[in-house]
């Protein structure tokens, strides 16, 4: 019965609104401790109490899946279901940040799109500072703004599945939602303008220097390579001694030539003489 949604409550997306939170994390808030005793009879009135002591928020974490306090007061929403007017009152609390959070989140699973742009795009001038718990058990540090950033763009949050969000672009085009336009938006406008008029003021001194051509500028010149200063600086001496040691290695090479030539055409001739003597000699074998 503890368990159970008010007889009076209305059907979210066409389901039960405690089915918003997937059955085996809505089965481990229903067994962990802080659901069975501080969230035991929990009226929309004393809602608000819980919320107020919120420390940080959070979906499911540790080895054995354990809920945080801030997913079981989700749950809890879901299963009185306050009227809107609290849902709203908690998203324009400006002194708790958990309970603006936890009102932004329940306003993205129950409500309209259109109500979610309507209501959590202005929290995006909200900056300040959340601890939320990570599947490890450990804090990391979050701004409000990036929260509902999360809200309105991903898909899972806090271990909860979002159900499916108009585009922001359709609602404009029907005229249901007029186009947002970014603070920072003005801002930069404003610093665009200021900048242009003390430009236009404010003399440049670039413009009153004459132009300096690029070939008035003098170039560092470059000293020559060691290999190119001992080619230039070379004495006339040094060239004819040059053409003198390459005439002489070529008269050896043609005088090499000649030799194995000639050593050729000795062992031809007497190839020959010995060929004739062998004629000779059978000659002579054959008439005798």
């Amino acid at each position: 019965m503890a368990n159970r949604t008010v007889k009076d409550a209305h059907s979210i997306k066409g389901t039960n609104p405690q089915y918003l939170i997937e059955k085996i994390i809505r089965t481990r808030i229903y067994e962990c401790r802080y659901w069975k005793e501080e969230c035991f009879a929990l009226t929309a009135a004393l809602l608000v109490d819980k919320a107020m002591e919120l420390k940080y928020i959070g979906g499911v974490f540790g080895g054995n899946v354990k809920p945080t306090d801030f997913l079981c007061l989700i749950l809890k929403m879901l299963q009185i279901q306050p009227e809107k007017d609290i849902v709203v009152e908690f998203i324009k609390n400006e002194d708790f940040k958990y309970v603006r959070a936890l009102g932004a989140i329940y306003m993205r699973l129950t409500g309209t799109s259109l109500d979610c742009y309507k209501y959590l795009e202005p929290l995006y001038l909200d900056y300040r500072k959340m601890k939320r718990m990570n599947r490890n058990g450990e804090f990391e540090i979050l701004h409000m703004d990036e929260f509902i950033d999360e809200l309105l763009r991903e898909e899972r949050v806090v271990d909860i599945i979002l159900p499916r969000l108009q585009k922001r672009q359709v609602l404009e085009e029907s005229n249901e939602l007029e186009v947002r336009v970014s603070p920072l938006e003005e801002d930069l406008d404003e610093m665009d303008t200021s900048e242009d008029e003390e430009v236009a003021r404010s003399p440049s001194p670039e413009r009153n220097q004459p132009r300096i051509k690029y070939q008035d500028v003098d170039k560092p010149k470059r000293s020559p390579s060691p290999k190119y200063k001992r080619s230039r600086s070379r004495s006339p001496h040094r060239r004819d001694d040059d053409d003198r040691h390459r005439k002489s290695k070529k008269s050896k090479r043609d005088r090499h030539h000649r030799d194995e030539d000639r050593s050729h055409k000795d062992r031809g001739e007497r190839s020959r003489d010995k060929r004739d003597k062998d004629r000779k000699r059978d000659r002579d074998n054959h008439h005798s």
